[in-house]
Order: structure tokens, then C-alpha cells, then sequence
């Protein structure tokens, strides 16, 4: 039965791949474009398929599967094997990525029906690559091939978010996600190299097995786990390397489902829940990983608060999200991180695909565009809802216990600081999801680019404010109750939606009537105290009333709340300065070092050379002067040198 797992586990990533060759090389194919599409989905739909046999398979498995062929061999040894270690952990997340892998690229159908065939080949194309290496990540027996997987991720994001590059902000989007991650990721390189060095292996189990009998030196493993998480730091967007995130949305709606929703910006945070053995050898580098956790979450959800773009709210709150599962990490229960990322997975693709319904029916992203749309699309708002109540970690819904598990493992931590961040930012993120919900689903047109512009700092005709802010029409006299054109997605693009919606549901109910308690602080020693819950909930649902007084009854003016946090707002307007000191050191510190070695090279460098040679020339010059032809002075000149040598040779002897 083990044996079948990991033969399944290596079908379901070799699938990917097989589709990408296919795509790449068979040129014709590629140029069909919808007949590619659908040979790459069904690709995903076998690997998903074969995915969850070997979950079902391994779940009942007393032992880890190794399923791994030798590799780099030296000196009688193997540095590093190539294969798959199949496991609870790595199986649980071959599900996750298989489903939306799968469901993306059916839903993309739909949503690129408009594409040229040989773009929408290209893009299955870096679809069926970007699954292959998220699933080699997730079933790597060792850390030198999940590097290599982590750098295929790295590629594939940047290929998919400039995927309209003809589009100037989407090539430099995609520019902006590269070199931040990577900046992140010569760190994790380092960390690898020194805990070979440590160590003496790449293998996970092996490394494993030594943490846990203490056969690992301690000596410089601080700064071993510090570097590995520098490379978590820059795939899962936490502060500063957050300001690439948000920027991504500038590919296709489907890949930001796919990349950086569920499953490329969860890999830093699979990372360290898969060495969470190693990093419990050093308690400081978690208390940095917990206090940075926690700020990014606050941060990216009050960013989140000024957002008109429905897909930078998303985005930011992936980033507030992301922080929630390292602060979990970073108090020592990698468990709680993990299952938040798996219903994170689900809710979080199924709102973002959801917003690409409403931007396929809209043609636009921009809240002040939208309103009303319940009544024209009411299939999509109730899935959208049901994300987004996830979101707010709602009971019955998916992300209720994850977040729950979270805030109980943080306080029995006994991080006081990141545990009332966190509860602040529960606040928060339910209060800037239904602004979107009411914004986008109940309200009109009108009175939503009155109200959105407001919150978000922008100014408002008196005219139109005060028109929209009463439900009067301002354009020709006439009533707007909705968006005229708006109109429900395809079957291709609404049966990814239900299926999200379904199993968020499902995770929702099953993990709150049958899990029960708080087991990740527990495992932490703790027992979560009795008013957690209520007061976790409370503070969601207190978001959610002020964000239906102030954005759909009205009871609250929305540039008045916005004005009582004035200093702030303006400040989250302006993305408080990290993406103006991110250009600035671009710009003044790299382009002026550039600068400076630039002149150093054409001056000095080029320069001493470009004497030199001059110098040779005019000695040439000068010597070929003496080259007259004539025998006699040739004699002569060998005379005067024998004369020379003599006296040279009598001065020394």
C-alpha cells in the first residue's frame, strides 16, 4: 500500500510536467489554444485524481513513503536523491495544489475566451509548469530539490503575472515580483548550503532524525533558520518584501487564485512548517518570525481598508493572512499555520475567482464600477459570500477553526503583543470584506463611487455625493439600481466557484462540530481560555456591523469614519512610504552605485588603458624611425649595443 502512494504521488507530479512538454514542444498543438486548454485540464484533473489516492492511502500508512532514485554521486556517496517523500503533510498539500491547479485552468476556459490560441497556449503552457513545481516543492525528499522546485515557483510567477506584457505596469509587475523574491531567496540558498555544511546532508528525514536526537550542533543555527526563513520571507509576502504582492494582481484574475492565493505565496509558509523541528532549536528566531507575523498581518489589513481595487483588497488580505499562519509558526505550533493555510487554499481561491466572475461581467476592478450585483448575478454573490464569511472566520464556515487555532496558540505562547494584533486584525479584515460585499453585491452604482471614493480617500463632487449618498441618479434623471450589463459567468467559470464553495462549506461545518476545542494550544501546554471564542467572534461580527452600518444603511458617513482616522488613512493611501523607499533605494542607492562604477570603468579603467595603448603607439612611432633600411646603420646600432653591454658588464663585475 505504501509503495502505491508514492507511485501515485509521482504520477500526480510527473503529469504537469508531461503536459508543459507537450504544450512546448508539439508547436501545432499549442497554436489550437482551446484544444490545449483542454488537454492541459485534463492533465490537472488526472494529477488531482491521483493526489488524492495516495492522500486516501497514506492516511492509513504507518510510515513516510521515500520514493527517490540517487543523484549527484561523489566520493562513494550520494550528495542528494531525486524522487518523492510522501507523507501526511506532503500529500494534504499535493491535494490542495492539485484541486485548484485543476479548478483554475477549468475556470480559465471560460474567463479566457477571448485570448489568440497561441496566448492561450502559452498560457496552459506556464500553467502545467507552474503545478509541476509547486508539487515537486511540496514532495521533495530534500531541501536541495525543493530549491530547485522553489526557483521553477519563482519563474512560473513571474512568467503568469506579466502574461499581458504588452501591458507596461504588468512586465514591471512581474520585473517587481522577481527581484523580490529572489532577494529572499539568496538567503535561503545560504541557509541550505551552511546546514549541509552543519549537517553533512540535504535529506529531510535525515535532518529530521538528527534534530530529534540531538545529534545537530547549535552553533550557528540561528542564523541558518534566519536565512531559511529569509526565503519564506519573500514568497509569502511578509514585511518589508509584502509590496510585490499586491503589484501581481496585474496578471490574469485565474493566476492569482492559483499563485497567489493557495498555493506559490503558501510555500514559504510550508517551508517552515516543514523544517517547524529545526526551528524549534532556536526560540529567538521564532520570536522574530511570531512579532513579524503579527505587524504584517495589521499592516495588509489596513491597507486592505483603503483599497477601490477588488482584487488589491484580495491581495492584501492574502498578505494579512499569510501573517496569521507565521505567527502561529513563530509561537511554536506549526500545526495551527498549516491548517489555516489548507482552508486559507480553498476560501481564498474561491473569492478571488469569484472577483473574476464580477470583472468578466463588470470590465472592470473597480468597486466604484460595481454595485447591485445580487440581483444580477446571485449564484456568484452567494458563493462570494460564503468566502468571505470564511474569511472573517465565521462559525460553520471554513476559516472559523483555523483562525480560532491560531489565536488559541498564540496566547498560550504567551505572545501578548502578537495575540492582540491578531485580534485587531480579525476586526479589521471582516470589516474591509463586507465593504467589499456591500460595495460590490447590494449597493448602486451611484452611491458606490460616492461611498468607495470616500473610504478611500478620494474626493467627491458635492453633487454626485450627495445624490449617491441618498440613492438619487445623477445621470440624466433617470433611477440606477444596478449594473445594466452585469450578467452571471459561464458554466465553465461557475462550477469551480461552487465546487470552492462546497468545500469550504464542508471544511466549515466538519471541522466546527467535530474538532471542537483548541487543540493547537494545547499542544503548546496551554488550555485556551473560555471567552476566546466568544470574543474572537465578536470582534468579526462587530467589523461585519460596522461595515453594513456604514456601507449599506448609511448610518454611518463614510468620510467621516475615514477622517477620524486621518493621519493613518493618508499614510495607508500612500502605502505608508515602504513602496517609495523600495524605488528610492532603487534609484539612489543601486542606479548611483551603477553610476559611479559606471564612471569608474569608463574613466579610470578605460582610461589608464586607453593611455597605455596611446603611449605604445607613439613609441611605435618613434621606434619605426630608426628602421631606415641601410646595412650600415643596422652595424652601427650593433656596434653602439656590444659597446654598451661591455660597459655595463665592466661596471658590475
Amino acid at each position: 500500500m505504501m509503495a502505491n502512494s508514492g507511485a501515485l504521488a509521482l504520477i500526480a507530479w510527473l503529469l504537469p510536467i508531461f503536459s508543459f512538454l507537450v504544450l512546448a514542444i508539439v508547436f501545432p498543438f499549442r497554436r489550437l489554444g482551446r484544444p490545449a486548454a483542454w488537454f492541459s485540464t485534463l492533465c490537472a484533473a488526472g494529477a488531482f485524481a491521483s493526489a488524492v489516492l495516495a492522500w486516501r492511502i497514506q492516511s492509513v500508512a504507518a510510515h513516510p513513503v521515500h520514493l527517490v532514485w540517487p543523484w549527484l554521486p561523489t566520493a562513494g556517496k550520494t550528495i542528494a536523491d531525486v524522487g518523492v517523500l510522501v507523507d501526511a503533510q506532503s500529500t494534504i498539500m499535493l491535494c490542495l495544489v492539485s484541486l485548484v491547479a485543476f479548478l483554475v485552468q477549468f475556470y480559465s476556459v471560460g474567463y479566457l475566451h477571448d485570448e489568440p490560441a497561441p496566448a492561450l497556449g502559452r498560457y496552459y503552457a506556464y500553467q502545467s509548469l507552474f503545478a509541476f513545481s509547486m508539487m515537486g516543492l511540496a514532495l521533495a525528499p530534500n531541501l536541495l530539490q525543493l530549491f530547485m522546485c522553489w526557483e521553477l515557483v519563482g519563474l512560473c510567477s513571474y512568467l503568469l503575472i506579466g502574461f499581458w506584457y504588452q501591458r507596461p505596469s504588468a512586465a514591471r509587475a512581474a520585473v517587481k515580483a522577481f527581484w523580490i523574491t529572489k532577494a529572499g531567496d539568496v538567503g535561503m540558498l545560504v541557509g541550505i548550503v551552511m546546514l549541509y555544511r552543519l549537517a553533512g546532508t540535504f535529506d529531510i528525514t535525515e535532518l529530521h532524525s538528527m534534530a530529534a536526537s540531538n545529534a545537530l550542533p547549535l552553533a550557528g543555527l540561528s542564523i541558518i533558520t534566519f536565512c531559511l526563513y529569509l526565503g519564506a520571507m519573500g514568497k509569502s509576502a511578509q514585511f518589508p518584501f509584502h509590496v510585490w504582492l499586491p503589484d501581481a494582481m496585474e496578471g490574469p484574475t485565474p493566476v492569482s487564485a492559483l499563485i497567489h492565493a493557495a498555493t506559490m505565496v503558501t510555500a514559504g509558509v510550508y517551508l517552515l512548517v516543514r523544517t517547524d523541528w529545526l526551528f524549534a532549536l532556536t526560540p529567538n528566531v521564532l520570536l522574530i518570525v511570531a512579532w513579524i507575523g503579527a505587524f504584517t498581518a495589521l499592516l495588509a489589513a489596513v491597507l486592505a481598508c483603503v483599497q477601490d481595487d477588488i482584487k488589491r483588497v484580495l491581495a492584501y488580505s492574502t498578505v494579512s493572512q499569510l501573517g496569521y499562519m507565521m505567527t502561529a509558526i513563530g509561537a511554536g505550533v506549526a500545526s495551527a499555520g498549516f491548517l489555516h493555510l489548507l482552508t486559507h487554499g480553498l476560501f481564498k481561491a474561491l473569492l478571488f475567482l469569484g472577483a473574476g466572475a464580477v470583472i468578466h461581467a463588470v470590465g472592470s476592478n473597480d468597486l466604484p464600477n460595481m454595485g447591485g450585483l445580487a440581483r444580477r448575478m446571485p449564484q456568484t454573490a452567494l458563493v462570494f459570500i460564503i468566502g468571505t464569511l470564511s474569511l472573517a472566520g465565521i462559525p460553520i464556515f471554513g476559516g472559523y477553526v483555523s483562525k480560532e487555532e491560531i489565536l488559541g496558540a498564540v496566547w498560550g505562547a504567551h505572545l501578548t503583543g502578537p495575540f492582540l494584533l491578531l485580534m485587531l486584525v480579525a476586526g479589521l479584515t471582516a470589516f474591509y470584506m463586507f465593504r467589499v460585499v456591500f460595495l460590490a453585491f447590494f449597493g448602486t452604482p451611484a452611491r458606490v463611487a460616492a461611498v468607495a471614493h470616500a473610504g478611500a480617500g478620494h474626493t467627491t463632487p458635492p453633487r454626485v455625493a450627495h445624490a449617491a449618498l441618498h440613492n438619487e441618479a445623477v445621470v440624466e434623471g433617470a433611477h440606477v439600481n444596478e449594473t445594466p450589463h452585469a450578467h452571471e459567468p459561464p458554466a465553465t467559470m461557475l462550477l469551480p466557484l461552487w465546487v470552492l464553495a462546497v468545500g469550504t462549506m464542508v471544511v466549515g461545518v466538519m471541522s466546527t462540530f467535530h474538532l471542537g476545542g483548541f487543540a493547537a494550544a494545547e499542544a503548546a501546554g496551554e488550555t485556551a481560555p473560555g471567552w476566546l471564542t466568544p470574543t474572537a467572534v465578536g470582534v468579526a461580527l462587530a467589523g461585519i456591523a460596522l461595515a453594513w452600518a456604514t456601507y449599506q444603511m448609511r448610518a454611518v458617513n463614510p468620510e467621516s469614519l475615514a477622517n477620524a482616522f486621518g493621519p493613518i488613512r493618508s499614510a495607508a493611501l500612500r502605502k505608508f512610504w515602504i513602496d517609495d523607499i523600495f524605488e528610492g533605494i532603487y534609484s539612489f542607492v543601486l542606479l548611483g552605485f551603477s553610476r559611479i562604477v559606471g564612471w569608474i570603468d569608463r574613466y579610470l579603467v578605460d582610461g589608464v588603458l586607453n593611455l597605455l595603448s596611446d603611449w605604445t603607439v607613439q613609441a611605435g612611432d618613434e621606434l619605426r624611425g630608426i628602421q631606415t633600411g641601410k646595412p650600415q646603420d643596422y652595424v652601427y646600432g650593433i656596434g653602439a649595443g656590444v659597446l654598451v653591454l661591455i660597459l655595463l658588464m665592466r661596471l658590475v663585475f
